[in-house]
């Protein structure tokens, strides 16, 4: 596989940071580009970032002496990269219009944002559930008038944990889901030295996340049909999902109706065998087994097991009959690495693997 020229937009931020930390020796992948606000540009990013930087590992070496560019001079950074990362910190209108010119001036974009998500033509992606969706890139590609650039995406970080736990369970025709995410400060770019109010709290409110947990399911569950996305029906999700005191992980309770209720072995027999196209392909950060299940009762522990397969695994739990739907049980990931950084890196992979970067 060759190596690719990468660039990162947003650099300066969490997810930003999270991304130059994943691509320190990545295989493929050489940072070449650092990009941010104006008010960050011309200056080394260290300097950029300054106390911000929010990991207790130290800026690369590689990165710290790097001069940041101006996010906005699309075609000065186009002409250093063969794609980018999107984490900008923006209104959704002009995430969407920095991306679709950065796409426009053919370069691929692989996006942590939301401004795209909802975008028929646009691949929402979790690579071990939903590769087939980047097969809309052509689609996309047409309508942007592009002939290598595209924008794909990943979802939100709210949703890792618990729609991989339920995408092996898809043939018994799960009808009603009901879940609460506990969501780490993290997911909001914060640390507790930067957020004190949330030491020892918790917020029952995470704006827009929750219509974000009901609705993005249904497309990663879709169908590509004449070139588009078409959203899944069925099930129907009610989520509640609330800030809590933890550093880093998102953790999902979850319980699930079924109409054609499986059996507990059958669960964790689905939940054990489960392969992907990650796997399969060997994508670099793609995690050996994608799933954990725990038959210990007091596991998964966000502080244990978010770091399962260096972030990029999914830990399940506490799976046992409900008395109102079927089954209930409990679910883990790392929200800025599979639910953020991370997971844009394995579709980027991904993407590169199948030749549309």
């Amino acid at each position: 596989m060759k190596n690719y020229r990468v660039g990162i937009v947003g650099a300066t931020g969490m997810v930003g940071q999270r991304f130059i930390l994943l691509l320190q020796n990545h295989p493929w992948f050489e940072i070449v580009a650092l990009a941010a606000s104006a008010s960050s540009a011309g200056k080394p990013y260290r300097e950029a970032v300054g106390t911000r930087w929010a990991f207790d590992t130290p800026i690369p070496e590689t990165v710290a002496d790097m001069t940041v560019m101006d996010a906005a001079d699309v075609e000065a950074v186009a002409a250093k990269v063969d794609f980018v990362f999107c984490a900008v910190n923006m209104d959704k209108a002009a995430t969407r219009a920095m991306e679709e010119e950065y796409a426009r001036h053919e370069v691929p974009v692989v996006s942590n944002n939301s401004a795209c998500r909802k975008l028929e033509d646009v691949p929402m992606v979790i690579p071990e559930i939903n590769a087939a969706h980047i097969e809309v890139i052509p689609t996309q590609r047409k309508r942007l008038g592009t002939k290598r650039g595209f924008i794909a995406v990943k979802p939100n970080c709210s949703i890792q944990s618990y729609v991989p736990a339920l995408t092996p369970l898809l043939d018994f025709e799960p009808t009603e889901v009901m879940v609460c995410t506990y969501q780490a400060i993290s997911g909001a770019g914060k640390t507790f030295r930067t957020w004190p109010e949330m030491v020892d709290n918790v917020i029952p409110y995470i704006g827009g996340e929750e219509e974000k947990s009901e609705t993005e399911p249904m497309k990663i569950w879709g169908k590509v049909e004449n070139g588009v996305i078409v959203n899944a029906a069925k099930p129907v999700i009610s989520a509640q999902c609330l800030r809590v005191a933890c550093s880093d992980g998102h953790m999902a309770a979850v319980s699930v109706r079924f109409k054609s209720k499986p059996s507990e072995d059958e669960i964790k027999a689905r939940w054990s065998d489960y392969e992907t196209e990650a796997q399969r392909l060997s994508l670099p950060s793609a995690p050996k087994p994608f799933l954990q299940y725990f038959d210990d009762l007091t596991r998964p522990q966000t502080r244990l097991d978010r770091d399962f397969e260096r972030g990029f695994g999914i830990s399940i739990g506490r799976l046992r009959e409900d008395p109102i739907l079927d089954y209930r049980f409990v679910c883990l990931s790392h929200n800025t690495v599979r639910g953020a950084a991370g997971g844009a890196i394995l579709t980027a992979e991904l993407l590169c693997a199948k030749g549309y970067i």
